[in-house]
């Protein structure tokens, strides 16, 4: 199927979503919150896969990277010191009640002629920068009821019920969770030089501008990674772990031209350099993850405001050092929705899901084909509880065998296991393939085996993971 724009198939992907039980709007019965959603039965299940292949992947299958879950409100302090407070805030122009970041402001002035070109650079979030084009900007009478106003994009919260004054924020990021407890992690785990520590969570951000779906939300899940390392082995991990999370990335099969690099020219407050994995959702490049060297700024902003020690004691040289830090961050919404842009297929018989086999939410589906064959029936149930403890697999026997496949193709299943009259006989069903609709006859004592090889995912672990 050809589109004319990218938000007539990005509007197909937002339904498809929906109908199919993977994104809701949030409170959509009372009109929504605009940039919230939530997920269905079968985005859940399959969120929870994308996330179980990141943290085996970078916890289970290496012995120096440790997890952590840590709370959503912690103490002021902690993003005074993190330089949120202060420097967390963005910048947007105001026109007539329009709300545009500085960027798509940027854009929308280049078409007029009477902008040089010279003023690019006042595209950064500077304060007298902006204010400087403004002025331009009134002076050459470009636009009615402008303004310039910022905002720091953290929630703020009360955490005293009786002390309004006594507040906090929900976390924009999960790293400060983790260097906080970076002393408890070494006293409980042992852990030396270099080390990782993980953490799966949901952050918040006020964002002034949300657009095109899951991309960027104001409630959001990370995947983040802190790795310790000896200051001075920078340059051999910073490489190590872009080269790590970009093979990562490829396993899921969705085109190797669809990700590129982009080093960072401007920098957030805490990173000494940064590089995106930067994918092509619809005909865009725009940042999936981000590998991150931190340097010690936050360990040092930690140790001047808690006023404890977070040195670490180095045993392979019996001194005390200040770690250095390289993060690899991932958004799981950003993550889910590159897979769903493409692997949505629209053909004249069939909108089906090409998931990776390994994330998608329902592996195979057990059909009977006759529904009023008591025996049938009975093999089918007895195939299904064989199956079911190995495989998140589902029982169908509901409608025509049409629009059963239909279904499952429509919500990414692999495979579709078929029974008939000739199962009774010979011992064997049809397995249909939702890729390319093949079918082929098995011996149902051979189906557990089959289907283990083809879900099997551990030999990239196996492969991948090197020191």
């Amino acid at each position: 199927m050809r589109f004319d724009n990218n938000n007539n198939k990005l509007n197909l992907i937002i339904k498809h979503a929906k109908s199919y039980g993977f994104i809701y709007n949030s409170c959509e019965i009372y009109n929504g919150i605009k940039s919230i959603y939530d997920y269905g039965p079968n985005g859940l299940v399959m969120k929870n896969n994308i996330k179980k292949f990141w943290w085996d992947y970078m916890v289970r299958y290496r012995q120096n990277i440790v997890g952590i879950d840590t709370s959503i409100l912690m103490e002021k302090k902690v993003w005074i010191a993190s330089g949120h407070i202060k420097k967390f805030k963005e910048y947007y122009i105001e026109i007539d009640n329009k709300i545009y970041k500085i960027k798509e402001f940027i854009n929308l002035i280049l078409k007029n002629k009477k902008i040089k070109r010279k003023y690019l650079n006042l595209l950064n979030n500077n304060k007298n920068k902006i204010y400087k084009l403004l002025k331009i900007i009134k002076k050459k009478k470009l636009f009615n009821n402008i303004k310039v106003k910022k905002v720091n994009l953290m929630f703020r919260t009360k955490i005293n019920p009786f002390n309004s004054k006594i507040y906090t924020y929900l976390r924009p990021e999960t790293a400060q969770g983790i260097f906080i407890n970076l002393k408890n992690i070494i006293n409980s785990t042992k852990l030396t030089l270099p080390f990782g520590i993980a953490q799966i969570g949901k952050s918040f951000r006020n964002e002034i501008v949300t657009k095109e779906f899951i991309f960027r939300t104001k409630e959001f899940e990370q995947m983040e990674m802190q790795f310790f390392i000896t200051p001075g082995e920078e340059k051999k991990w910073y490489k190590y772990w872009i080269d790590n999370r970009l093979n990562w990335h490829f396993f899921f099969n969705l085109g190797k031209k669809n990700y590129k690099l982009n080093n960072h020219k401007e920098l957030s407050h805490y990173t000494t350099y940064a590089t995106d994995i930067e994918f092509k959702y619809l005909n865009k490049y725009k940042e999936l993850e981000g590998i991150h060297f931190r340097k010690d700024y936050d360990l040092k902003q930690h140790i001047k405001y808690s006023k404890k020690k977070l040195i670490f004691f180095n045993p392979k040289t019996n001194k005390k050092i200040l770690p250095y830090i390289i993060e690899t961050s991932l958004g799981v919404d950003r993550l889910f929705y590159s897979i769903f842009c493409k692997s949505i297929k629209f053909e004249k018989t069939r909108t089906y899901l090409k998931f990776p086999r390994f994330i998608s939410p329902i592996k195979i589906a057990i059909l009977p084909l006759i529904r009023n064959n008591i025996n049938i029936i009975k093999l089918s149930k007895k195939i299904f509880k064989n199956l079911i403890y190995d495989f998140n697999i589902i029982y169908d026997e509901k409608k025509s065998i049409g629009k059963r496949y239909h279904y499952y193709d429509a919500i990414g299943t692999p495979f579709c296991v078929t029974i008939d009259k000739l199962s009774l006989i010979d011992k064997t069903v049809t397995i249909r393939n939702r890729d390319n609709m093949k079918q082929i006859r098995y011996k149902i004592n051979l189906l557990k085996n089959y289907f283990k090889k083809k879900f099997n995912i551990y030999t990239f672990f196996k492969k991948s993971i090197k020191y």
